[in-house]
Order: structure tokens, then C-alpha cells, then sequence
């Protein structure tokens, strides 16, 4: 903006910096989507006719409609990610982005910057800043897999964002 300035042309300038903001976030949450397999057809079901999966699309239910952070747990090839995914088009947020992070696939050295984000020279290798995958997962679900595979120090960081509901 070049001097002298009117206010509206400050107040447009702030209004293309937000929606370029939120362009970029859900841009980043589409491209995930489309790199990862297909789920359109899954999203949201949970099959089976057994008195126990009955009873997970109770829970799921009963805690899609609250706020809270939720702990799903399970063996390996149990369906956690399809759960996730039911809770979260259950959910009031299920117009806002599903972030699915297998935390077991990332290197340890790179999962905080990728969970976290950084700004620029943060570290060696920092050549720019980047919003962090909780940034882009703003207002929606964040489903963090295998999150037991994540260094310990970086596990006691989650708690506290978790706790907190925030990120610094």
C-alpha cells in the first residue's frame, strides 16, 4: 500500500490477505485428500451388524456430538481411521477440513516442523516459513495415527496443545 492510504484500501488489502490465507489452508487440505486413497465411498461407515460395532456407532454418536478430544484405540488394521472419519462427519465440524497424519510414516526429525509448522531459519534447512498441519486442520479434525511412534519429548508437546486447545 503506498502512501497516503485511505482506509479502504487498507481494509481490501487485509480482506485478500485473509482469503488468500484460507485459499492456501484448504488448497493444502485438498491436496492431501487427493493423495491419499480414495475414502468417499467410506467416510463416515462403519460397517457390521454384531451387538459390538453397534455399540462403537453408539460411542461414536454419543461423542461426535461433544466438543471434547477423542482417544481411539485399537490394533493395528481395526478400522481407527474409519472411525475417525464417522466422528468427524457426525460432528458440527464436518464441513471443516479431516487431517489424517500417520505420525509412524514421518521422520522423527521433520514430524514437529511438520505438526507444528516453523518460520524462516528456524533451523538449517528452514529456507522458508510453513503453517503446520494443526494450522491447517483449524476448525475441523486432526487425526494424529500412530502417535505411540512419536519421540517422547514431542508426545509431552502434543499433550500440552491438546490439553490447552492451542498452538504456539
Amino acid at each position: 500500500v503506498l502512501k497516503p492510504f485511505r482506509t479502504k484500501q487498507i481494509l481490501n488489502a487485509v480482506i485478500r490477505c485473509l482469503d488468500r490465507a484460507a485459499l492456501r489452508r484448504e488448497n493444502f487440505v485438498l491436496r492431501r485428500q487427493l493423495g491419499a486413497v480414495p475414502r468417499a465411498d467410506v467416510a463416515g461407515r462403519i460397517v457390521g451388524t454384531s451387538p459390538q460395532m453397534a455399540r462403537v456407532r453408539e460411542l461414536v454418536a454419543r461423542a461426535a456430538a461433544t466438543p471434547s478430544t477423542v482417544l481411539i484405540t485399537g490394533e493395528s488394521g481395526t478400522a481407527k481411521e474409519v472411525t475417525a472419519w464417522a466422528l468427524h462427519a457426525q460432528s458440527p465440524y464436518a464441513d471443516r477440513p479431516f487431517v489424517p497424519v500417520n505420525c509412524g510414516a514421518i521422520a522423527a526429525e521433520i514430524i514437529e516442523s511438520e505438526l507444528f509448522g516453523h518460520v524462516k531459519g528456524a533451523f538449517t534447512g528452514a529456507a522458508s516459513s510453513r503453517e503446520g498441519l494443526f494450522f491447517y486442520a483449524q476448525g475441523g479434525t486432526l487425526f494424529l495415527d500412530e502417535i505411540a511412534e512419536l519421540p517422547l519429548p514431542l508426545q509431552t508437546k502434543l499433550l500440552r496443545v491438546i490439553e490447552d486447545r492451542k498452538v504456539r
